[in-house]
């Protein structure tokens, strides 16, 4: 007999404890945000980047000492330009394809499949560095903080993660609702020190005293460069990363979707643009240059410009607090779109199935772990160090940008509504500015990591057509353009695996009669074992045989086979592929018997010949060969 156990009733509590009761279908509308819970869910992304995008730029400046400080401002202003440039592109792609998918249904409806999958894949991977750059930004300002927990970087952004994934399978509402504080409070804390800093600049005549002393920048060891200040406009440029979030996600936002996706989209830009505009001018104004991340005595940026503004007491505390949290929390932007991404890229077969399919709490689970999982092997690779990881984060990111401008331009020349050519030239100056910047940036980072990236979209693109061509070959192979052939059937010959005579045999027996009136009952003999009290062979007349020709039934044919090396598997699976091409014209059914049990330890009790069973025959068989499981269900 063959047992296998069943999963405990009792989990379910702790299912509803770490992800909350399961949604129905019919819930979907009270899962919708508005702009207020938008913010955190789509925005936090984008808005954290002000915390590592300048020190991004400035970490590249590090070589010309305190000189490199002075060139963040013109920096961070043509990061701003191109932000703008970016924000009216997308508020017209929310407009044109409300349905949502962002870049790849920009890029596929209209400039092709192929190109589709080169946006889905940029916007893939570049979710997935999200989540480790954000991830690891936040721990490194923790570290700034408190630099005993130096050590513990890759264990504590591995526990971040780990929450974040469990937050986020509980919905996305719920998620909303989780991050509004920390975001809110992340854009207050950096206002206040933004503001602060304006005012001192304005009491002291242009040149403030720093609250704390400022880590003197190291000697400049290079000269200024055009080549330099590109490299340092690149690594700047991951603050634009995460604007594209919005439009991917706008079937989140309840109605009227279009106008509560636009609000929090605008709200986001210009929240963004006067944290990256206050934080440069105040660097430059008090002298704070980046230092050396990953290496002893390290501080980011903001740590140093909030104590310089403010010193080092309560408020210090709680901005770090807050930049903490919300750079941790960022990578929740990628737990929002990045399933929502896959999701729309399986609809056309590109990606597996599971991707399509929602779970307990009306959210894509499959792509939360997928999500979860690679961000974890990247941030065990790299260390948690996010120097380590901004070079492989922007490519994809605008690369995206610029497909999906590219067919936004396709779009208004297809459509020609009302304002259309005024669009199309947004659009196409959007496109132009954002592909002249991924050739930057894929130029300047090529070495420190872009060629990483650069070698994973085209490998991700021939993974998706991979599974495309197989999804196209099942349906192929399992098209049947003809009517159903339902004369002249022949029942199964069915075969039943029995060790011995129980409850369990007898409702496998009387199944089998219902699917055919040729039944092969098969008994594993051990040679030179012993037959208990109890073996089949030693009840098969009384139990069997008499009662079958008692119903007027031909009784089952017994076959004893003989198992010289104790096998129990392996002689039943030779007998049947030998039955299987003895009958080609035949189905032959597989009976296998199984104890089901009502609690998951006693799983250990049991073999798992049963499971064994069915999948060698699924390998080894031919397409002929039915496995049908019996259960008994255990009441004690």
């Amino acid at each position: 007999m063959f047992e296998q156990p069943q999963t405990p009733a009792g989990s379910k509590s702790i299912l509803d404890v770490l992800f909350g009761r399961p949604l129905s279908s019919e819930e979907d509308a009270k899962e919708q945000i508005g702009p207020a819970a938008g913010i955190p869910v789509f925005g936090l992304d984008a808005l954290s980047s002000a915390a590592y995008g300048p020190e991004a730029a400035l970490t590249i400046l590090i070589p010309l000492g305190v000189a490199g400080v002075a060139y963040i401002v013109p920096l961070s202003l043509t990061i701003i330009v191109l932000l703008t440039i970016v924000y009216f592109s997308y508020r017209q792609t929310i407009a044109a394809y409300p349905q949502g998918g962002g870049s790849y249904t920009v890029a596929s409806e209209n400039l092709g499949a192929g190109a589709g999958l080169l946006a889905g894949a940029s916007l893939m991977l570049d979710y997935v560095l999200n989540v480790a750059v954000g991830i690891s930004a936040g721990v490194g300002a923790l570290v700034s903080a408190v630099p005993s927990l130096q050590p513990h970087t890759l264990t504590l952004c591995l526990a971040i993660l780990l929450i974040l994934t469990l937050i986020n399978l509980r919905g996305v509402r719920e998620a909303g609702v989780a991050f509004m504080v920390p975001t809110y409070l992340f854009v207050a804390c950096l206002g206040g020190v933004i503001v602060s800093g304006l005012v001192k600049i304005l009491l002291h005549g242009g040149h403030p005293l720093p609250a704390v002393p400022i880590t003197s920048p190291a000697p400049a060891v290079s000269a200024v460069g055009l080549w330099l200040l590109v490299k340092a406009f690149a690594s700047g440029c991951t603050a634009i990363t995460g604007v594209e979030a919005v439009s991917n996600g706008v079937q989140a936002f309840g109605e009227p979707r279009v106008k509560n996706a636009r609000a929090t989209l605008t709200t986001i830009i210009a929240t963004l643009i006067l944290l990256l505009a206050g934080i440069a001018y105040l660097c430059r104004v008090y002298g704070v240059a980046a230092t050396p991340p990953g290496e002893h005595g390290y501080q980011s940026v903001l740590s140093q410009l909030t104590a310089a503004v403010n010193g080092r007491g309560a408020f210090y505390f709680v901005t770090m607090t807050a930049v903490v949290t919300a750079l941790a929390l960022s990578a929740n932007t990628s737990f929002a779109d990045f399933p929502r991404l896959c999701r729309a890229i399986a609809d056309k077969g590109y990606l597996p199935f599971p991707f399509t399919i929602r779970g307990r709490r009306l959210v894509f689970s499959f792509g939360v772990y997928v999500l979860a999982i690679l961000a974890g092997l990247l941030l065990i690779v790299f260390k948690g160090v996010t120097d380590r990881l901004i070079p492989l984060f922007a490519v994809g990111a605008f690369t995206a940008f610029t497909l999906s401008q590219a067919g936004m331009v396709m779009h208004w020349k297809r459509t020609k509504g009302k304002g259309a050519h005024v669009s199309m030239i947004v659009n196409g100056v959007g496109a132009l500015a954002t592909g002249l910047t991924t050739c930057v940036v894929i130029v300047a980072k090529f070495v420190e990591g872009a060629w990483i990236t650069a070698l994973l979209i085209p490998g991700l693109i021939l993974l998706m057509s991979s599974v495309h061509r197989h999804y196209e070959m099942i349906l192929r192979e399992t098209e049947c353009p003809t009517p159903a052939r339902l004369r002249g059937i022949t029942p199964p010959v069915v075969v039943l695996p029995l060790q011995r005579w129980s409850r369990v045999a007898e409702k496998a027996l009387r199944f089998a009669y219902t699917l055919s009136r040729e039944v092969i009952v098969l008994h594993i003999v051990p040679e030179g074992d012993e037959q208990p009290k109890d073996a089949l062979t030693s009840v098969w007349d009384e139990y069997v045989e008499m009662p079958a020709v008692q119903a007027g039934l031909a009784p089952p044919k017994l076959v004893l086979l003989r198992s010289p090396f104790r096998l129990v598997l392996t002689p039943i699976v030779e007998y049947v592929l030998q039955l299987e091409n003895e009958l080609p014209n035949r189905l032959v059914s597989v009976l296998v018997p199984e104890l089901v049990e009502r609690q998951w330890y006693y799983y250990l009790l049991h073999n798992q010949r049963a499971t064994a069973l069915k999948v060698i025959l699924y390998v080894r068989g031919n397409g002929r060969i039915i496995v049908i499981n019996v259960p008994w269900y255990l009441r004690s």
